[in-house]
């Protein structure tokens, strides 16, 4: 076996035990990356050109990683995967990196994205699409794409992405791996360059359960550049081989019980419901009414009014890309932002500057985040009647790549599934449930706010049953 299909928890045993090195594992995963980029498209910059200098005394000392490229890092080209930020250098590290970097991750590149994270394929980025390293021909997922491919086809053990609506959970079912978004609150989002700052969290991908324990012990805790994380919230995410769901109550949604499925969807959720059952645990159903009605038409107000506010500052003046020949201010800041933004991107800024106006901020915006307070308070109700809800992430498998450009609702409303926990702040974990035929199937396990640790035991034993996934090809084996 060669070192980069060895998971996280298995690559620091065997560093710590002096199996192999550093600077092996280093080498087999920039190899790997050579093999497989030129199919896949996962990364906008590279940064493995030579092993660099690491912390040698925290948990993840000389693991590769890959972070999204909406992740501020000091001196390293973040561009949010879109033109307009050029070749922007932060002067500071997020958080969330940061805190990687000093447990000893070594960062070997800035995973693509759909721009400014708008979007679910991963094909809106300036930097053209990435593919599914199971199919190249379909999609990974978005907006957290890169990421999720590069776990998949072996890049690193691990990666970091962030959910808006779904932007780590969709990709992970996409991508055949496992992607966690934490409860609002629980990681910090200091130099995560915002879309949608009341709804966006940064999460992790791996290929166990076990990873996704270990690399949430290092990033989550309260940040005091972040004044929406927790203050003395549980978050302990010690690895537990006991762990049981026995006698848990584990809800179906019953307003969802009509909608359509794909087939290996549908087959994935009878037989989780049937592991589940056999494990002890209670199957019951809740009723979430305002969700199934309301959620994604009150996700796209409140995102699209906060993305019309985030991106105001790129205005060709303070950072990254310019215009020089301009005829004064006014013809520069137009240019910068029409030939700066892509389409999707200004699709939403449009929607935002119209819902935000003030003869309409009181029928939509205003609105929405009432509605929004409503969804919150319907969770609420449904976690004192169940501990967990388990669902679809989406309706349907990965579409080829192009394909949901012809059809840009359809997008919106397969959100349904992952747009309401960013809503309610809640935790979610995409768990692998299989493969039909080459492509893996995902669901999702969902749980009260702060309840994150549990969702993770619950999704290892899971993960039990249903195994971690195979490394995907990623089009060249």
């Amino acid at each position: 076996m060669e070192l980069y299909e060895l998971n996280l928890w298995m690559l620091t045993e065997g560093l710590k035990a002096g199996k192999f090195s550093a600077s092996e594992v280093f080498t087999s995963c920039k190899n790997r990356i050579d093999k497989c980029e030129g199919n896949i498209h996962a990364l906008i910059t590279r940064t493995d050109n030579e092993m660099p200098a690491f912390s040698k005394d925290g948990t993840l000392a000389g693991i590769p990683t890959i972070i999204k490229d909406n992740l501020c890092t000091k001196g390293l080209r973040t561009t949010a995967a879109s033109k307009i930020l050029g070749d922007w250098r932060p002067p500071y590290d997020a958080t969330a990196w940061a805190r990687l970097k000093d447990s000893g991750a070594v960062l070997m590149g800035k995973a693509n994205m759909d721009e400014f994270a708008m979007g679910n394929t991963c094909g809106n980025s300036a930097f053209g699409p990435t593919h599914n390293p199971n199919d190249i021909t379909r999609v990974p997922g978005g907006s957290s794409g890169g990421s999720a491919a590069a776990v998949s086809a072996g890049y690193v053990p691990f990666s970091l992405g962030s959910d808006t609506g779904g932007s780590i959970r969709q990709p992970a079912s996409y991508c055949g791996v496992y992607g966690f978004k934490p409860t609002y609150g629980m990681v910090s989002r200091y130099g995560l360059i915002s879309y949608g700052s009341s709804l966006d969290q940064i999460g992790p991908f791996a290929r166990t359960i076990r990873d996704l324990q270990i690399v949430m012990s290092v990033i989550s805790g309260h940040d005091k550049m972040d004044s929406s994380s927790f203050r003395n919230k549980p978050h302990d995410f010690t690895h537990n081989e006991n762990a049981s769901i026995k006698g848990k109550r584990i809800a179906v949604v019953k307003e969802f019980a009509g909608f359509t499925l794909d087939a290996p969807i549908a087959d994935a959720m009878k037989r989780t419901l049937k592991i589940l059952e056999d494990e002890g645990a209670i199957i019951t159903e809740v009723s979430l009414p305002v969700v199934s009605k309301y959620a994604v038409a009150c996700y796209y107000a409140l995102a699209m009014s906060e993305a019309h506010t985030n991106l105001e500052r790129y205005d060709g003046v303070r950072l990254g890309y310019t215009v020089k020949d301009a005829r004064g201010i006014k013809e520069m800041f137009e240019r910068v932002r029409s030939e700066g933004f892509g389409a999707e991107v200004k699709a939403r800024i449009i929607a935002g500057t119209c819902l935000t106006e003030p003869t309409r901020c009181e029928e939509y915006y205003v609105a929405a985040t009432k509605v929004r307070t409503l969804i919150a308070q319907e969770f609420s109700r449904a976690f004192g009647e169940t501990d967990y809800i388990l669902q679809p992430v989406t309706p349907s498998m990965p579409g080829k790549i192009g394909e949901s450009d012809d059809d840009a609702m359809k997008g919106y409303e397969a959100d349904l599934y992952t747009l309401p926990v960013n809503l309610a702040g809640l935790p979610g974990l995409s768990f692998f449930t299989g493969y039909a035929g080459n492509l893996p199937v995902g669901l999702q396990l969902i749980g009260a706010r702060w309840s994150d640790s549990e969702i993770l035991d619950a999704g290892m034993i899971l993960e039990r049953h249903f195994g971690s996934p195979k490394i995907s090809d990623g089009g060249v084996n």
